[in-house]
């Protein structure tokens, strides 16, 4: 097997698991100790240079760093449930304790002469005009609603997103000088073109709401809604009841908003109903939790067939029973169990079957090419269109995702707006800028707290049952006060404070391998890769994650270590006789919009 390249910036990127999965590389560990530390405007600010919107997304992520965290994992054997550290809700700790930050934003620089027009004022544009304004470009924002937000504001209830944070988080973003046309909402993509932009962003998102159409949909129209319309009407006050008894139709994150926004306008009989198995759904396994334990019941492998009324008048829906079923190619398909169609009684059904992307404002003669699913041509590292000026990001892209990820697009497509703009190739992608600094403080201190908490994941405290749902405002959950954040962040691993192996300096006396809790430190002949993992003191299973391999040692031997189970608790490094092993701190930022993510020619230039 090759040694391990731990020169790339990759590698040890890799080990920082939840960093790994963030889709805007924020660097968890880092903001997590500043939380421990009390410097909460701090890790505020680590979160925002790379996630934008701490506050908004420490209440609504859709956290796939918290699968990824390795706390999980290293408590199987001791734990029978496992839970990985709380990192979103520890995100919301920064953003609630913070103070004020308006003072660490960013200065904007003079105006350079270009100008981008942003369409839609979600996360992904907004995402741009914060990488873009402070660089003197000339960014404007248009959108057909009276605020910036985006579905942010329109789709989340304000039961899980109160209107404060959003208000406060764009206003952060318009503060630097963004000039955003609230209420004018774009019709004409070839009319936007003409108005002499350098650069088009189009983070519209994918406003249309599949509808459902059976049997009795049109008669019984009336008390019909499409899940993602009705959240806006219900956000913006245009709906504030709803019928008493409701039948939530999908299985996703919208659902979970519908069921729980009608159970606050009265819906006193709420249900949800899905076609495929309760595991398969796509909402959150947070959200499906906080539904039910809302008193909402989620019923599985029921297709809907009709919508009963009465002289249009909805009285209910009838449902087929299925069942999974393995097709002979292995392919899992829903079949009719054969029983009795279900009929469910209902006053009001809410149909959150997902969303497509629509661009009716787009000319198809204006240089724009689109797929047959009706998504736009891109350069997928890019979000270059086939017309050069023009680039996309968020829902508006690769279809429906959630907020992060909108904002890591529109992260990239800042960086692609800008070297285009100055006459580079957008293609050259920046890399990221790494750091690795020794921890070491004495012979066995760290600069970092190694000890390994026992603790297992703390919850978040929640209003009262009764008052939450008797009002749609009033947020329900209440977030982590110091004491437990402070606890909470004691949970992680560190997993950025890296073990580093000098194989100069090494004797080979196994006493790394004796002290480590985890037998992740194996020293063993050379061989493959599939023959070290079966060979070392504990199997290395998860191919996922790398093995870090030393070159030959004196005896020919070579150091081969799991990175999947480590602590990083350092006992390695203290027991070391000869400081062969060493924990140094691995920081890793992407290189955003402005001169740095330009040629070098450019960093000369702007020096």
């Amino acid at each position: 097997m090759q040694l391990a390249n731990s020169a790339s910036p990759a590698y040890f990127h890799k080990v920082v698991d939840c960093q790994w999965a963030c889709p805007a590389h924020t660097p968890v560990p880092e903001y997590i100790r500043l939380i421990g530390q009390g410097r909460y405007a701090d890790a505020y600010m680590v979160n925002w240079v790379s996630n934008v919107f701490p506050g908004i997304l420490g209440r609504t992520c859709d956290r796939p760093c918290e699968p990824a965290c390795r706390r999980g994992r290293v408590e199987e054997s001791n734990r029978d449930k496992p839970e990985p550290v709380a990192i979103c809700r520890l995100k919301r700790v920064a953003a609630d304790h913070k103070g004020d930050v308006r003072a660490r934003m960013p200065a904007v620089a003079p105006p350079n002469g270009r100008r981008v027009a942003c369409v839609g004022a979600g996360p992904a544009s907004l995402t741009v005009a914060r990488d873009l304004a402070p660089w003197g470009y000339e960014v404007t924002v248009f959108d057909g609603d009276a605020k910036a937000g985006g579905f942010m504001r329109s789709q989340i209830p304000h039961f899980r997103l109160p209107e404060s944070v959003i208000d406060e988080e764009t206003g952060y973003i318009l503060d630097l000088g963004v000039k955003f046309e609230s209420g004018r909402r774009i019709d004409s993509m070839r009319a936007l073109l003409e108005l002499g932009y350098d650069a088009i962003f189009v983070g519209c998102g994918a406003p249309r709401g599949r509808n459902l159409e059976l049997p009795g949909r049109r008669e019984a129209a009336e008390n019909i809604h499409i899940g993602i319309d009705w959240l806006a009407s219900v956000s913006f006050g245009h709906v504030t009841s709803v019928g008493e008894r409701v039948i939530v139709l999908g299985g996703g994150n919208t659902a979970m908003d519908c069921c729980r926004s009608a159970r606050r306008l009265g819906g006193r009989d709420v249900t949800v109903i899905v076609r495929s198995g309760f595991a398969e759904m796509k909402a959150s396994p947070w959200e499906k939790e906080d539904a039910m334990h809302e008193g909402i019941p989620i019923i599985d492998f029921h297709v809907p067939r009709t919508f009963e009324h009465v002289d249009g008048r909805l009285t209910g829906m009838t449902f087929e029973r299925v069942a999974a079923r393995l097709d002979a190619q292995g392919r899992r398909q829903l079949v009719p169990t054969g029983e009795p169609d279900v009929f469910v009684p209902c006053d009001t059904v809410l149909v959150a079957v997902g969303q497509e992307n629509a661009f009716p404002w787009i000319e198809a003669d204006c240089g724009i090419e689109f797929d047959l699913h009706g998504l736009p041509v891109l350069a997928p590292d890019t979000f270059q269109a086939s017309l050069p000026r023009v680039f996309f990001g968020g829902d508006a892209a690769f279809g429906p995702k959630n907020i992060i990820s909108a904002v890591a697009h529109g992260h990239e497509a800042a960086v692609s707006i800008d070297r285009f703009l100055h006459g580079e190739d957008v293609r050259d992608r920046p890399p990221p800028t790494t750091t690795l600094m020794s921890q070491k403080m004495g012979i066995h201190e760290w600069s970092y707290h190694n000890d390994v908490s026992a603790d297992t994941r703390f919850k978040v405290p929640w209003a009262a049952a009764e008052r939450a749902l008797a009002d749609i405002r009033v947020e329900v959950e209440l977030g982590f006060d110091a004491a437990t954040a402070f606890k909470e962040a004691s949970r992680c691993l560190n997993c950025d404070v890296q073990t580093i192996f000098n194989r100069d300096t090494c004797i080979e006396c196994d006493a790394c391998v004796d002290i480590c809790p985890m037998d992740s430190i194996t020293f063993t002949s050379p061989g493959d890769e599939a023959g070290l993992r079966a060979r070392l003191k504990a199997p290395a299973l998860n191919l996922a994650q790398d093995l870090y391999v030393s070159r030959e040692l004196k005896t020919g031997r070579v150091m081969v270590k799991d990175e999947d189970v480590c602590l990083h608790c350092g006992l390695c490094a203290e027991r070391c006789p000869t400081g062969a092993w060493d924990m140094q701190k691995f920081l890793l930022e992407t290189t955003q919009a402005g001169p740095h993510c330009r040629d070098a020619r450019a960093l000369t230039e702007a020096a």
